[in-house]
C-alpha cells in the first residue's frame, strides 16, 4: 500500500513510519496547524517581550528608579507580567521573567533584576 503525503499528496518514500514526503511539507503542515489558533498566545507573548525590553533598557545595572510617565511613554503595559512576588513586609513586585518593578510613592517605580 502506498502512503501519500497529507500536505501535497505525493508518494512517501523511505521509512515505514514517515508521515511527510519532505521537510518542506512537514513544516508547511505544522505551520498551518499552529497559525490562527495560537493568535491570542502570540499577541500576549509579543506584549510580554515588549515590556521586558523596556524594563531591561531602563535597568542596565540591576536596580534603578523611573517614573510611571516614562514607562507609559515607552509603551509599557502594566496589565502584562509573568509573576508576582510579595515580600515579608507586604511589598508587591511584578516580574517579567527576571526583571521586576515595585510601585513607590508619587508615581515612581523601582526596577530590579532577580539575581
Amino acid at each position: 500500500m502506498k502512503k501519500l503525503c497529507p500536505e501535497c499528496g505525493d508518494k512517501i518514500i523511505g521509512r515505514a513510519d514517515k508521515k511527510f514526503c519532505c521537510d518542506a511539507c512537514r513544516n508547511t503542515h505544522n505551520n498551518a496547524l499552529n497559525k490562527d489558533s495560537k493568535n491570542l498566545v502570540r499577541n500576549i507573548n509579543n506584549r510580554l517581550r515588549k515590556n521586558y525590553r523596556i524594563l531591561e533598557s531602563l535597568n542596565p545595572d540591576g536596580k534603578t528608579k523611573t517614573t510611571k510617565e516614562k514607562l507609559l511613554r515607552l509603551g509599557f503595559n502594566f496589565e502584562f507580567f509573568t509573576n508576582i512576588y510579595t515580600t515579608k513586609t507586604g511589598s508587591v513586585y511584578f516580574y517579567l521573567y527576571d526583571q521586576g518593578y515595585l510601585a513607590l510613592e508619587n508615581d515612581f517605580y523601582l526596577i530590579v533584576k532577580k539575581q
